[in-house]
C-alpha cells in the first residue's frame, strides 16, 4: 500500500455572511451578503463565489441591490457610500458577475443605516443615522431629493412605483401623473424611524404629505400594496398598522404580538388558500418564524408552533425577502441563517409555510465533524451553538438537516460503523443518539442519556461490523453501548435504550478530552488534561495500562487499525509487535504508543502549537494530524518523518476525519472553515512521471536538432525546455563560428532570424538568460553578441512589454558598462604596449646598425 504524499483541497465550506443587510436580485440567482468589512456576491442556487468586494476596514451598514443586479451600493460606518456596476452573465447552471466601482462618496454626516432601490433600479433612497432622507440618481450619482424631517434614526424605507409607468427615465415619472387613472397616486416614498413615525413623501414635488402616527416604538417594516392604495407598517411595539395611502388614514390595526423586524403584502393571487381571497402579509421577527396574515378576514393563516415564544437576540427574524422568480420567502435570521420558504403550498387549506432549503451564512468555530450514513454522503458538524448541522458533501451550501436538542453548546461528535447513528455531547452535561435516515431526509433524537455533573467533552461509540452475512449488517440498529466522559473527570458506560449508566468511573485528575474504542470493542482509551492516557477494559470498566510521557494535556487518542502492529515502528520497542494508538498534546508532539509494555514507541514532531486532533491514514501506515498552529501534516509513522503538510486555516484546527475509504481528509478550524483534501498521490505520480517521459523524449529531440544544425527548433525547444545551460553552450557554438557568416550578428544568420522571430513569452526567457550570463566575464561576449541581435530585431516598444522588470533591465545595463569599463582599460594599457613595442623597435634597430658599423670597420681591417 503506497503512502500518501499529495492532496488537494477539493471543496472549500467557507462563510459568506457575518450578519446585517442581505440582498437577492429578482432572478433568484444573485445573492449579496456582508462578511465582516467585505461584500460578498454568490450565486444563490450553487453557492459558487461570484466576486468579492473588499471593504475599507469598517463594518458594513447596509446594502442594496438593484432588481436586475445591475448596480450595487455598500454603506459602511466610515460613512461611505460606495456604487459599484454589475455585469452578470448567466449560463445553464453557473453565473458570472464582472464588477466595477462607479464612485465613492460620503453618502451622510452619520452612517447609513437602510438604503433601498426602486423597483426600476434607478433611484437609490438613503436613510442616515442623522435623521436624514436622501434620494439618489444611481447612474448619475448625484442627490436628487433631501428629505428632512424624522427625528431619530432612520428604519425603513419602500419605494411605491405606479403601475403604469414604464419608463426608467426621470422625465417618464413627472408625466405619469398626468397619463394616470386619477385614483392612482404618483411616485412615493414611505420612510419610517426610531420616532414611531411614518412619513409618506411626494417625490414630484418632494414634500412630506403626511406623518402617519400610531406606532409607539421603531418602525421595521414598510410595504405598498401593487395598486397603491393599502401601505402596511410592522413595528417593535408588536402591532402591524394598514393604511389608506390615498386618504392616508388608519384603516386598522393586527396584534401581532411579536416585535417584528420585517412586514410585506404579497402580489394578489400568489397564494390558492381556501377561504383566502384578499390581500396577504407576511411578517417576521423575534418569534423566529414567517407569519402569514389575511388582511381581509382579519386572521392569522399560519399556525402557531411549540414553543411559539419570542427567543433571545441569538435568534429571531431580521429580514424576509419576497422573490417572485422563486414563489418564495427567504427569511434571514439572527444566527446567520437564511430559510426559503414555498409559497406553494401542498393542501389548499391554512398551513405553514414549507421550508425548502435551509442555508448557514456562518459556521461559527468547527469543533468537531463527522462524516454520516454508509455512503459518506453527509458530514455533521459542531459549530459552537447547540446545535447540529447535517450538511450534503455533493451540496454544502445547503443544510440536509439540524439535529436540535441539546440546551447548550454541542462539543463532541462521534459515528458508528455503519454512520446512520451519531452520538453527541454537550455543554449541558447531556448525551444524545442520533438516527440518519438520508433517504427520508430524516434526523431524529433516539435516545437521552444525563448523569453528569459537568460539560461532556469526549463520547464514542462501537467501532465493531457485525458479520456481514448477520441481519444487524442490513438493518443498522441502534448501536449497543456508549462510552462519555466529562469536565467533572468521570467516564460512563450506557447500554443504549437504558437511562442509568452501567458503571461511573472516577478517571482523571483533569477535564477529559477525548475518548477512543478499539476496533474490537474490547477495550478504550481515555485522554485528559492531566497529561496522560488512560486504556480502560470496556466490560469491568478497569484501568489496564496508563501512557505517560506528555508535557502538556493530551487532547486526541486514537486506536490503530488491527492490520497494522507496533512492528511497522521498528526499533527495539517495535520488535514486540502488539496494539497502538496515537495521541496528541498540547506540548505540540504527535506519540505513537504500544500496548504491549505501554511504552512511547516514537514522537513526531512538527506543529509549532498544541496537536488538537489525530487520525489514522493508509490502514496504519500514517498518521494524519491537526493543530493550532492551522496546520494539518500527515506523517510516515515508519520513519517519523511529515510526507506533507495542508495549509487552508486561519485559526486552530479543531476538527480532523478521514472518510471511511481513506481518500479524503476533512478538517475544520475556529476560522468556520470546512476543507476537503481529496488524495491525488497517485494522480501526481501518474502525472510526473508522464512529465519525466516527455521532457526525456523533448531532451532527444533537442540533442538531435543541435546535431542535425537546426537552430531554429533547437533554440525554440531549448526556451521552451528553460535549459540555461544547454542554450549558452548552443549560442558560444554559434559565436565561435569561423568564418562567421556575412552580414550576420551571432555569427549565423539563420540564429539572427531565430532570435528575431520569438514570440514574447521566449523573448522574455531569453532576455532573463541574457541577464545571467552577462553577470559572467566568461560567457558575458555569448550574452553581449545575442543581445546585440535582440536590440538590432526589436523596437523599445515591443522589448518594454516583455516580463522583464526593472531590475533585470538595470542589471543587464549596469552589467554592460561594467563589461566596457573594462574594455576601455584594456585599450588605454594598450597604449603603454604600443608605446614599449615601439621604442624597443628603434632601440633594436640603433643596435643593429651600430653592429653593422663594427663588421664594416671590422672587414675593412
Amino acid at each position: 500500500m503506497s503512502l500518501k504524499t499529495h492532496f488537494r483541497p477539493e471543496k472549500v465550506i467557507q462563510p459568506f455572511y457575518t450578519g446585517g443587510k442581505v440582498a437577492l436580485d429578482q432572478s433568484g440567482r444573485i445573492l449579496v451578503t456582508a462578511l465582516d468589512e467585505d461584500v460578498l456576491i454568490t450565486n444563490f442556487q450553487t453557492g459558487e463565489e461570484l466576486a468579492r468586494l473588499e471593504g475599507d476596514t469598517e463594518p458594513v451598514t447596509t446594502l442594496a441591490l438593484t432588481p436586475g443586479a445591475s448596480h450595487l451600493i455598500i454603506c459602511s460606518r466610515s460613512y461611505s457610500m460606495r456604487m459599484y456596476s454589475l455585469s452578470p452573465t448567466y449560463g445553464e447552471n453557473t453565473a458570472s458577475v464582472k464588477s466595477t466601482l462607479l464612485r465613492s462618496v460620503k453618502a451622510h454626516t452619520a452612517p447609513v443605516i437602510v438604503a433601498e432601490t426602486d423597483p426600476t433600479g434607478t433611484l437609490l433612497a438613503t436613510g442616515g443615522a442623522d435623521g436624514l432622507v436622501k434620494v439618489w440618481d444611481i447612474k448619475g450619482g448625484f442627490v436628487t431629493h433631501n428629505l428632512r424631517g424624522h427625528g431619530g434614526v432612520i428604519s425603513a424605507m419602500k419605494f411605491y412605483k405606479p403601475e403604469n409607468v414604464v419608463r426608467n427615465e426621470r422625465k417618464s415619472r413627472k408625466s405619469s401623473k398626468a397619463t394616470a387613472d386619477s385614483e392612482v397616486i404618483g411616485w412615493r416614498l414611505a420612510t419610517g424611524a426610531d420616532d414611531a413615525i411614518v412619513r409618506i413623501w411626494d417625490l414630484e414635488t418632494s414634500k412630506c404629505i403626511a406623518a402617519l402616527e400610531s406606532h409607539v416604538s421603531v418602525v421595521r417594516g414598510l410595504d405598498w400594496s401593487q395598486d397603491g392604495r393599502t401601505l402596511v407598517s410592522g413595528s417593535r411595539d408588536q402591532v402591524v398598522c394598514v393604511w389608506d395611502a390615498k386618504s392616508l388614514k388608519l384603516k386598522g390595526t393586527i396584534p401581532i404580538l411579536e416585535e417584528l423586524e420585517a412586514v410585506g403584502i404579497l402580489p394578489t393571487g400568489t397564494l390558492s388558500l381556501e377561504g383566502v381571497e384578499g390581500q396577504v402579509l407576511y411578517m417576521g421577527g423575534r418569534k423566529n418564524r414567517v407569519r402569514l396574515w389575511d388582511l381581509s378576514g382579519g386572521k392569522e393563516i399560519t399556525q402557531a408552533e411549540d414553543g411559539d415564544e419570542e427567543v433571545g437576540n441569538a435568534e429571531g427574524i431580521v429580514d424576509i425577502l419576497y422573490n417572485p422568480s422563486l414563489n418564495s420567502l427567504i427569511s434571514v435570521h439572527n444566527d446567520q441563517t437564511l430559510l426559503t420558504h414555498s409559497l406553494k403550498l401542498p393542501t389548499s387549506t391554512p398551513a405553514n409555510l414549507p421550508i425548502t432549503r435551509r442555508i448557514s451564512g456562518h459556521h461559527d468555530e468547527i469543533i468537531d465533524l463527522q462524516y454520516l450514513t454508509p455512503s459518506s454522503s453527509l458530514i455533521a458538524l459542531a459549530t459552537n451553538s447547540e446545535d447540529v448541522r447535517v450538511l450534503s458533501v455533493n451540496n454544502s451550501f445547503s443544510d440536509a438537516g439540524v439535529l436540535r436538542g441539546h440546551g447548550d453548546i454541542v462539543i463532541c461528535l462521534d459515528r458508528d460503523w455503519s454512520g446512520y447513528w451519531l452520538a453527541t455531547g454537550g455543554k449541558d452535561n447531556e448525551a444524545r443518539l442520533w438516527h440518519i435516515d438520508d433517504k427520508n431526509n430524516s434526523f431524529t433524537c433516539h435516545s437521552r442519556y444525563t448523569g453528569h455533573a459537568e460539560s461532556i467533552g469526549a463520547i464514542a461509540l462501537p467501532r465493531k461490523a457485525p458479520p456481514a452475512e448477520s441481519k444487524a449488517s442490513r438493518k443498522f440498529p441502534a448501536p449497543k453501548f456508549m462510552v462519555t466522559g466529562s469536565q467533572d473527570r468521570t467516564i460512563k458506560m450506557w447500554r443504549v435504550g437504558k437511562s442509568k449508566a452501567t458503571y461511573t468511573k472516577k478517571a482523571h485528575d483533569k477535564d477529559i478530552n477525548a475518548i477512543d474504542i478499539s476496533p474490537d470493542d474490547s477495550m478504550f482509551a481515555s485522554a485528559s488534561q492531566d497529561r496522560t492516557v488512560k486504556i480502560w477494559s470496556l466490560e469491568e470498566g478497569e484501568v489496564t495500562g496508563i501512557l505517560r510521557g506528555h508535557r502538556r494535556g493530551v487532547w486526541s487518542v486514537k486506536f490503530a487499525p488491527y492490520s497494522i502492529t507496533a512492528a511497522v515502528v521498528g526499533g527495539v520497542e517495535g520488535t514486540k509487535g502488539g496494539r497502538m494508538v496515537v495521541t496528541g498534546s498540547g506540548d505540540r508532539t504527535v506519540k505513537l504508543w504500544s500496548l504491549t509494555d505501554y511504552s512511547c514507541l516514537k514522537t513526531l514532531e512538527g506543529h509549532t502549537n498544541s496537536v488538537l486532533k489525530t487520525v489514522w491514514l493508509t490502514g496504519g501506515l500514517q498518521v494524519a494530524s491537526s493543530g493550532g498552529d492551522g496546520l494539518v501534516k500527515v506523517w510516515d509513522v515508519k520513519s517519523g518523518e511529515c510526507n506533507t503538510t495542508l495549509d487552508n486555516h486561519e485559526d486552530k484546527v479543531w476538527a480532523l476525519t478521514a472518510r471511511p475509504d481513506e481518500q479524503v481528509l476533512v478538517s475544520g478550524g475556529g476560522d468556520s472553515v470546512v476543507t476537503f483534501w481529496t488524495d491525488v498521490t497517485i494522480e501526481i505520480a501518474e502525472t510526473t512521471a508522464k512529465e519525466e517521459e516527455a521532457q526525456i523524449e523533448q531532451e532527444q529531440a533537442l540533442q538531435n536538432h543541435i546535431r542535425n544544425a537546426d537552430y531554429r527548433a533547437a533554440i525554440t525547444l531549448a526556451l521552451t525546455l528553460n535549459h540555461p545551460g544547454r542554450l549558452l553552450n548552443l549560442f558560444t557554438a554559434v559565436v565561435k563560428t569561423s568564418p562567421a557568416e556575412e552580414s550576420s550578428i551571432s555569427g549565423l544568420l539563420a540564429v539572427d532570424e531565430i532570435i528575431g522571430s520569438l514570440s514574447n513569452e521566449q523573448l522574455s526567457v531569453l532576455m532573463l538568460r541574457i541577464r545571467d550570463w552577462n553577470t559572467n566575464a566568461k560567457t558575458a561576449t555569448v550574452a553581449q553578441r545575442i543581445m546585440h541581435v535582440v536590440f538590432r530585431k526589436y523596437s523599445v516598444q515591443r522589448l518594454l512589454e516583455l516580463k522583464v522588470d526593472l531590475a533585470g533591465w538595470e542589471a543587464i545595463l549596469s552589467y554592460t558598462m561594467r563589461h566596457y569599463r573594462k574594455v576601455e582599460g584594456l585599450v588605454d594599457e594598450s597604449y603603454l604596449v604600443d608605446y614599449t613595442l615601439r621604442e624597443m623597435e628603434e632601440m633594436m634597430e640603433e643596435d643593429a646598425d651600430a653592429m653593422d658599423g663594427v663588421e664594416t670597420a671590422a672587414v675593412a681591417v
